[in-house]
């Protein structure tokens, strides 16, 4: 399936409403931020250093885990902890097909094959049952995507990768500060990868990204492959690239980080209230036991979602598709043979997924018109 272009209606000169907006986040914490980026530029040390390495440390005790590596972005995250275990050409990796590119990427990156199983309805992610379905003796690796801000279900995909002696490696990427079972999510596996992409719960003033581990072995290996591969200074013991956290993004997510929870308590409070506030006949998204979801994103499902989203455009409220085109149908994927219909869950998601403004500094009005807003739209019945 080839992407379309749909014919653009006209855009407000000035949306009331952004689908994100971080001017505000900013400006209350200038009094802390600045400091610290005088702090670096001062220090003239802005590739990795101490800096970084303060930050690996306190994110590292708010995660619960025994390594956090600063690397330059999620993408090259999820590389680096692929590349730590070994897997390349010929291994397969399972994986969703509804997230965003950058997860099939690093599979691709590395050599090894992407293998697509279905998601579950309800929570957008990964089904194990269908994960098992398609486990073969090529497999070398799950990865499951925490979209939206909640947990896969880590109890059974933890069982079936230890039953298959198989690799977990966790792209939570959307979910940072997340939880199952009382856990955080990135040290449930044999890596936890993050991004500090701006619109990310926790967002840098740039990119960067976060590799998490409780074995010590893979933590060193993850180390050097964000460094060339390098055991000592000028000197590759294996090939690996240019991966790393910039000292100027750590200082800002250092200041950053101690407010994350009250950033996901905004987040979670603005969901409660679009629960409250929507139509019951809206596809909400569904909070699952066990689980603290910290919304990156809130997601309704529409028939009609071009309509919907056009008639919030016409109130001045952005919203946006998340994800219009499934990653097996996409031109990149066309080598692995997929066709239409081979993931019907994750190709109805990609049909009907719509997220609405979720971000911490919204206001109550904000909240109020985007639901009234959506509560107006009829969508036309079938048949």
């Amino acid at each position: 399936m080839k992407p379309t272009l749909s014919t653009a209606l006209p855009l407000p000169l000035s949306p009331t409403i952004p689908f994100f907006d971080s001017t505000a986040q900013t400006a209350a914490l200038m009094p802390e931020l600045r400091p610290a980026i005088e702090r670096v530029i001062q220090s003239q040390r802005f590739i990795l250093g101490e800096e970084v390495a303060a930050f690996e440390r306190e994110i590292a005790a708010y995660l619960g885990v025994r390594h956090a590596i600063g690397v330059s972005s999620g993408t090259d995250a999820l590389t680096v902890a692929l590349s730590a275990l070994g897997i390349g050409p010929g291994d397969e990796v399972i994986t969703t097909p509804y997230t965003f590119f950058a997860t099939t990427g690093a599979i691709l990156r590395v050599g090894a094959t992407p293998v697509f199983a279905d998601i579950e309805r309800g929570s957008f992610n990964l089904s194990p049952a269908a994960v098992a379905a398609v486990l073969t003796s090529r497999t070398r690796a799950i990865l499951p995507v925490h979209l939206f801000g909640q947990a896969a279900d880590m109890q059974a995909l933890r069982a079936l990768a230890a039953r298959h002696h198989l690799a977990l490696v966790e792209d939570a990427a959307q979910a940072l500060g997340g939880t199952f079972r009382g856990q955080r999510l990135g040290g449930l596996g044999d890596f936890g990868c993050f991004s500090f992409f701006p619109t990310k719960n926790l967002g840098a003033f740039g990119d960067g990204g976060l590799v998490t581990t409780n074995d010590d072995q893979l933590a060193e290996l993850a180390r050097s492959l964000r460094s060339h591969g390098f055991g000592a200074k000028h000197f590759s013991q294996r090939l690996g690239g240019n991966f790393r956290l910039d000292a100027l993004q750590a200082a800002i997510l250092r200041v950053k980080l101690p407010h994350l929870n009250g950033f996901n308590a905004r987040r979670r409070l603005h969901a409660r209230h679009y629960a409250q506030a929507l139509p019951a006949t809206l596809g909400l998204p569904s909070e699952l036991p066990e689980r603290e979801h910290v919304y990156n994103q809130f997601v309704v499902r529409s028939a009609d979602r071009a309509g919907l989203s056009a008639h919030l455009l016409q109130r001045g409220i952005r919203s946006e598709h998340y994800y219009p085109f499934p990653i097996h149908l996409q031109a990149a994927c066309a080598h692995l043979g997929y066709a239409p219909g081979a993931f019907p869950e994750a190709e109805a998601a990609a049909q009907e997924a719509l997220a609405l403004p979720i971000f911490p500094e919204l206001e109550g009005w904000m909240l109020s018109a985007v639901a009234e807003a959506v509560a107006d739209f009829r969508e036309p019945r079938s048949g």
